[in-house]
């Protein structure tokens, strides 16, 4: 099988129905992609294919065949994910950090579809990702953040 992932192809073998997150995780060592509830519930293991955000811990990898998938290790082609990883640490948003590259991830799909969203439609679009730690607020500061910065650019 071959999947086009941060705009890069990698090839590897496993069954049509592998969670997406084992492939990137365990054959592909892309590891900062977080397993936690493994049911599609949290959101840690959300990442993007074809711009939708997608829980891979509960999508086979025969789903993303021929699309193209999006990590947050993705460093080099996407200026909106940058703005979203740098305005998380400007701000100190996670605490423990494991759910944050769901959290990020959900928010790129969010920002990409729609740049300036209302309060609302954060919360909204946020409310799957969930943070035992409850940085909430600082998670929205940190959208709003890369909202204004992206309005006045």
């Amino acid at each position: 099988m071959e999947l086009n992932i941060n705009n890069q192809e990698y090839s590897f073998e496993a069954e049509e129905n592998m969670p997406l997150l084992w492939v990137l995780r365990d054959l592909l060592e892309l590891t900062a992609t977080k397993y936690s509830c493994g049911i599609g519930q949290c959101g840690a293991c959300t990442v993007l294919v074809n711009g939708r955000a997608t829980r891979s811990c509960s999508t086979p990898v025969s789903a993303a065949l021929n699309k193209n998938i999006t990590t947050i290790e993705d460093t080099n082609s996407n200026t909106l994910l940058q703005a979203l990883k740098d305005s998380w640490v400007e701000n100190d948003t996670p605490q423990c950090g494991y759910c944050q590259s769901g959290q990020i991830m959900n928010a790129l799909a969010l920002l990409s579809q729609n740049p300036n969203p209302t309060d609302d439609e954060i919360l909204t679009a946020m409310r799957g990702n969930l943070c035992r730690c409850g940085t909430y607020p600082r998670i929205k500061k940190s959208i709003k953040q890369v909202i204004k910065t992206n309005n006045t650019l």
